[in-house]
């Protein structure tokens, strides 16, 4: 289990004082230039490269056991690809858009010029510590702005790195880091930040939300809630199984775009569970002393997936739990096995709330009208993932749905585009970010008109009469 840490929490007047600082940086230096942002760019990516043995062990060592090789893949080399993807297009990026000019204005001309909003915020969550607020940074960064941060409280030992890393190594002029938990994030919240990203959970987006609009802050929400899997009669069970495992198994299920829950036609209901289980004994043989298997972030955590568990258990739902008999002492490593659950009513805690853990409640379909019906019932989820070959009914089932984001035959790996933007929609987020969809969260595109210097709109200036009524009328015409 991971071990406490000594750094102390900062206090609402340091958070304070830290934002005074960026603000101050600002108004005298402005914001980064190309040259600025590059050097930062180039200097996380070098501080990561140089530093990912200790980040994969300080999440290891917060979550209890987390493998080295899932930290790399799914947080260090992403947020890596975030950085050269931000370096390769920059100078595209900033640079000016011309924009048309209706007739009658012409021979002016227009532009869109894209310019940093100033000192902008950063509440990064717990499950991927790294990966989701250095993920974020990147994008401010790249649009010129100075970056206030706050690490998840609920993991001190990458948090601490990061701070090492963004203040120590890039530096004070452009970063400040705040340690704190609830109560300072809502003081986060309420500085007259230019922007602010906060990525967790709808309750607390909420909140956040609230406290930022006594400024009029705009914010970007990334939460989360239930991402449905759906699965046509028609496709390969044990295929969508290997894929759904592995989506579901990241991390533990600890992912806010993990499948949330199955929707399996009735009559392949059994198939699926025999699959599911091959799947997992196949990536997962054991669970106790298993590195590979990660463990639950806290025992807070912990408890409340199998309240949700036992809830359903109690209210007639099957539970079937896949790990080897002969492992105990799961409890104390906080490992929860791959665990299905059939029979699951809507009225049931597990099927309200978003599961955040390594548990699949299997919801039986007779036809494809039924399925979609069900998910359009619940909230607009962060992702969707369908499986099926056919394009035309792809297509339809794309069309007849909503969601953040989506996958088709595959889990997760949307994500990880930085060519497509990622985030929410409704009740699981707004805004995104990732690639240029980042950049011009972090940017205010302002629309710029140039008059030339030989025009003919001085004809339109009262008094009216001659040929500007008969412009006029004729625009009009």
């Amino acid at each position: 289990m991971s071990e406490p840490v000594a750094d102390p929490f900062n206090s609402p007047e340091e958070l304070q004082q830290m934002y005074q600082e960026l603000r101050a940086l600002h108004e005298a230096k402005g914001g980064l230039d190309y040259r600025e942002r590059r050097s930062c760019l180039k200097g996380l990516l070098k501080a990561i490269r140089a530093r990912k043995e200790a980040l994969a062990a300080a999440v290891s060592n917060d979550f209890g056991n987390r493998s080295s090789d899932e930290t790399y893949a799914a947080e260090i080399y992403l947020v890596m690809a975030s950085i050269k993807h931000a370096l390769t297009h920059l100078q595209e990026w900033m640079a000016p858009q011309a924009r048309e000019v209706g007739w009658p204005w012409m021979p002016a001309s227009a532009q869109l010029m894209y310019q940093p909003l100033g000192v902008v915020g950063v509440i990064g969550p717990w499950n991927y510590p790294i990966g989701t607020t250095l993920g974020p940074v990147v994008s401010a960064i790249a649009a010129g702005n100075r970056v206030l941060v706050k690490p998840s409280e609920e993991t001190p030992h990458t948090a601490r790195l990061i701070r090492e890393i963004l203040e120590e190594e890039i530096g004070k002029d452009v970063f400040r880091v705040a340690m704190g938990g609830a109560d300072l994030g809502a003081t986060f919240a309420s500085l007259p930040l230019d922007h602010i990203l906060f990525t967790g959970s709808t309750a607390v987006g909420k909140k956040i939300m609230a406290a930022a609009s006594a400024r009029l802050t705009p914010v970007t929400l990334e939460l989360g809630g239930k991402s449905p899997t759906l699965i046509h009669p028609s496709y390969s069970v044990p295929t969508a199984c290997s894929r759904i495992v592995f989506g579901k198994l990241l991390n533990a299920g600890q992912t806010c775009i993990a499948p949330d829950y199955a929707l399996v036609q009735k009559d392949k209901v059994e198939q699926f569970v025999k699959a599911f289980k091959d799947e997992v004994i196949k990536q997962y043989p054991t669970i106790q002393s298993n590195p590979d298997y990660t463990s639950i972030v806290s025992e807070r955590h912990f408890r409340r997936i199998r309240q949700l568990i036992d809830g359903a258990k109690d209210a007639g739902a099957e539970v079937i739990s896949i790990a080897p008999s002969t492992e105990a002492g799961l409890d104390e490593c906080r490992k929860i096995p791959p665990t299905l659950v059939l029979g699951a009513t809507r009225e049931m805690a597990i099927m309200q709330e978003e599961i955040f853990g390594p548990v699949l409640p299997v919801i039986p379909y007779t036809n494809l009208d039924e399925a979609i019906a069900y998910i359009n019932q619940d909230a607009k989820p962060l992702a969707f993932y369908y499986f099926d070959n056919r394009k035309s009914r792809v297509q339809n089932v794309l069309e007849r749905t909503i969601s953040g984001g989506a996958c088709i035959n595959e889990t997760l790996m949307h994500y990880a585009q930085e060519s497509l933007p990622f985030g929410g929609v409704g009740a699981s987020g707004m805004g995104a970010y990732h690639g240029y969809a980042g950049f011009r969260t972090f940017s205010h595109a302002r629309p710029v008109f140039q008059q030339s210097r030989l025009h003919a709109l001085n004809l339109l200036n009262p008094p009216h009469g001659g040929i500007g009524r008969l412009i006029v009328k004729f625009l009009v015409r």
